[in-house]
């Protein structure tokens, strides 16, 4: 597979997004000093290149109401219900990140709550999934690192 090369103004133009994936393509143009014609092409040529997929929305669950996080380790009673097992997890809404693993775990999840109340009402329904032997919880008790820019400037000093 051929690796995409990225320039800096492409380093830029990523960094400026992932701040804030909806900063106006003119108002990256005016800080990089460049058109807003060559940012649009850059950032076309990343997405159909597949290094920039879609954008998000980063939602403050804190303030809404749903607190309390925790990640759910799954020990499944036969592998080979690893498929069956994830699909049921997607239906409870409250499980925002699931991993298939090697190790430990055959899934790792990470569920928001309310509190713990409504935590442990999620964690039963996982447990209530056929293919579930048990689960092993872990409380978060405060999130020290999301940051998405550091692995990133990382690569881009690897290139």
């Amino acid at each position: 597979m051929k690796k995409f090369i990225l320039d800096e103004i492409d380093h830029q133009i990523l960094d400026i997004l992932i701040e804030n994936a909806r900063t106006p393509f003119t108002d990256i143009a005016k800080k990089l000093v460049v058109s807003a014609g060559t940012i649009h092409v850059r950032v076309k040529k990343m997405e159909d290149e597949g290094i920039i997929k879609g954008s998000t929305l980063t939602l403050d669950y804190e303030k809404m109401g749903y607190s309390f996080i925790s990640h759910v380790g799954i020990y499944l009673d036969k592998t080979s219900k690893t498929k069956q097992v994830i699909n049921e997890l997607r239906k409870i809404a409250n499980i925002t990140v699931a991993y298939i693993t090697a190790g430990k775990y055959n899934v790792f999840c990470k569920i928001r709550a309310k509190d713990t109340t409504h935590a442990k009402e999620i964690i039963f329904e996982i447990d209530d999934i056929d293919g579930v032997s048990r689960t092993e919880t872990m409380i978060a008790l405060e999130e020290s690192i999301n940051d998405k820019t550091r692995l990133m400037h990382s690569i881009f000093r690897e290139i």
